[in-house]
């Protein structure tokens, strides 16, 4: 069968939504929890942005996912966006939308261990294995002092745990949507993950008694903005960008938006709310990216000349 034909330009467009949108999205969550409650946050933006998708798939007709892929896809979309970004809001009330990206960049590191059956492949090449000791000597630096320096609070350390805990589950969450194959399309399956994740963060908001004392009546413009920010640009734009992405490249080549989501939300961070920043982050930084560089590189190598 002869393999369709992708727009290079859209493939493009795509990963700067990855790249670009989804580093500037941290940014939006610290002005959301201005005035929403975190599991409030992103359970509106899931489910606002899961109704406009499954509307626009009914309204072309499109049918649901087969039973089997219909569960797959509301089950990863829960781990990877109620475990993993939804994680995230609740960590950014204690550290910076910097930190949280800076940790998040982990994932690929994360993906090689959580990849059993491949470990043989993996740790027998010499840039993985080195890639994987340089990048969480980085967490450890980050940890023992990005985190510790700039806040000193138990707190800022437990949420960055809680932020490397949410990279987990978003890359269980991907590798289940990765081998959730069907013939529904993939706004179809994105309103699947978005509607499940949003069904979740509301009996988890309400769990938490989130809604004790909250009313829309004092939510303010720039929270407003950072949730529209949220559903909008980050979930109708990237995150069907990413959906769309996993289906025709592979994770190697995906995985590099850690390269560049860290740097514009630290950048973004200090330029617009004058986040601190110190060397030890700056520095962490570096480390865990050159690792994730040294991890991809055999994949990443072997996609192109497959190219």
């Amino acid at each position: 069968m002869k393999k369709k034909l992708v727009s290079p330009l859209l493939v493009a467009f795509a990963f700067f939504n990855i790249y670009i949108i989804w580093g500037s999205t941290y940014l939006a969550v610290i002005y959301g929890l201005k005035s929403f409650p975190p599991f409030i946050l992103v359970g509106l933006r899931y489910a606002m942005a899961g109704v406009i998708f499954f509307a626009w798939c009914k309204f072309k007709g499109e049918s649901l996912p087969v039973s089997r892929n219909l569960w797959r896809h509301a089950i990863s979309g829960i781990m990877m966006l109620v475990g993993g970004t939804g994680m995230i809001a609740w960590a950014e009330q204690y550290i910076s939308s910097g930190q949280a990206a800076i940790l998040v960049a982990t994932e690929p590191l994360i993906f090689l261990l959580l990849d059993r059956k491949n470990w043989s492949e993996y740790f027998s090449n010499k840039y993985i294995l080195s890639g994987l000791i340089i990048g969480f000597a980085g967490i450890f630096l980050f940890l023992k002092l990005g985190v510790s320096v700039v806040n000193p609070s138990p707190l800022a350390t437990i949420a960055s745990i809680v932020v490397l805990f949410s990279a987990v589950l978003w890359v269980l969450g991907a590798l289940i949507t990765k081998n959730s194959k069907g013939s529904s399309s993939s706004t179809m399956n994105a309103s699947i993950q978005l509607l499940a994740a949003g069904a979740a963060s509301a009996i988890i908001a309400f769990a938490k008694h989130e809604q004790a004392g909250f009313s829309f009546a004092n939510v303010s413009a720039e929270a407003w903005a950072g949730l529209l920010f949220l559903v909008v640009f980050g979930s109708l734009v990237a995150y069907l960008s990413f959906v769309w992405l996993i289906s025709i490249k592979p994770p190697a080549i995906i995985s590099t938006h850690t390269y560049v989501n860290p740097v514009v939300a630290v950048l973004l961070g200090w330029l617009l709310i004058n986040e601190r920043v110190n060397a030890a982050q700056l520095i962490s930084l570096i480390v865990i990216l050159v690792g994730i560089l040294l991890v991809n590189l055999p994949a990443y190598l072997k996609s192109k000349h497959a190219d």
